[in-house]
């Protein structure tokens, strides 16, 4: 058997690649610049990679693809957003705490929704009915990276580190499926699908109710979510937000994310014998090999050979 890809890099399109880094080793102080087959890159304290490329124009964030934002683990959350809003470079995403338009910065400022990490309006009322009040410790929070990247932060962790990229998917479950067939992805307790789950009843409709909080002021859908993990990277889905397709991630501001494997050539041959798209072919890239394929939707997957 193959022995299970690592998690290599995200990359991502910039205007100012140089610039971008900066801005990122500022917010995120155990990461370190540095350069990988020639490329621009970002080193996290695990030594995972998010390389740029430069790009002449602002790369498009939308029609929305498949990776939405990435995310990073942090000692303090609640101290870190005291930092960033002492910092003019530092925008943040406000978080609508219901569809009456209220917001807060950080999760934990508003009613606690536990591992559901969103209240549909049902339990929204529930909760203010028994007057629960806000955690104010841990959460999640969003501030907007160069070039209009998505950045999210959450704690308490022991150690600061990129433990994420969050994506939408036409079928969260289906997708699970597919990245644990085709590329022995490893299931992430509590976010996979019922062990009875198959390609053939894998589509499951995506929820009814959106939740919150929420950077959109109409709620998040975050019922089916799966997720995998590839060392200490988790993907990790939502289903696609409203009816309209998801685009092909090359050329977007995030273009790809990148798995290692040990051995290219038996790579190609396992994913070509089971039918996986191939967007391109074994090619030079620096002092080593890769090839790309496509996701389940459409996210570009580059197999680097290390």
């Amino acid at each position: 058997m193959l022995a299970t890809p690592g998690f290599h890099h995200l990359h991502l399109n910039s205007v100012n690649p140089d610039a971008a880094i900066d801005f990122y080793l500022k917010q995120f102080p155990g990461t370190s610049k540095t350069t990988w087959a020639g490329i621009p890159a970002l080193k996290s304290p695990t030594n995972v990679l998010i390389l740029f490329s430069k790009v002449d124009t602002p790369p498009p964030t939308s029609p929305q693809t498949a990776i939405w934002h990435f995310g990073w683990h942090v000692q303090d959350s609640r101290r870190r957003l005291d930092t960033y809003k002492a910092r003019p470079d530092v925008q943040h995403f406000p978080l609508y705490t219901s569809d009456d338009g209220g917001t807060v910065l950080i999760s934990s400022d508003t009613w606690p929704a536990g591992a559901a990490l969103g209240l549909t309006r049902a339990e929204i009322a529930d909760a203010k009915s028994k007057n629960v009040q806000p955690a104010r410790e841990r959460g999640f929070a969003y501030l907007q990276g160069p070039d209009g990247a998505i950045v999210e932060y959450l704690g308490n962790f022991p150690a600061e580190r990129m433990n994420h990229v969050h994506m939408f998917q036409d079928h969260p479950f289906c997708a699970e499926l597919w990245y644990r067939r085709h590329l022995d992805a490893h299931p992430v307790a509590g976010r996979s699908s019922a062990a009875a789950m198959t390609e053939a009843n894998c589509q499951v409709p995506r929820g009814p109710e959106p939740s919150w909080p929420a950077m959109e002021r109409h709620g998040l859908y975050r019922t089916p979510r799966a997720a995998v993990e590839f060392d200490d990277v988790m993907l990790t889905w939502y289903a696609r937000q409203d009816d309209a397709p998801l685009i092909g991630t090359r050329g977007q501001l995030y273009d790809h994310i990148a798995l290692s494997v040990s051995d290219l050539d038996a790579w190609i041959d396992k994913l070509h014998g089971e039918g996986v798209m191939f967007l391109e072919q074994p090619y030079r890239l620096g002092d080593t090999r890769a090839a790309m394929i496509e996701g389940p939707s459409r996210e570009a997957i580059e197999l680097v050979e290390i």
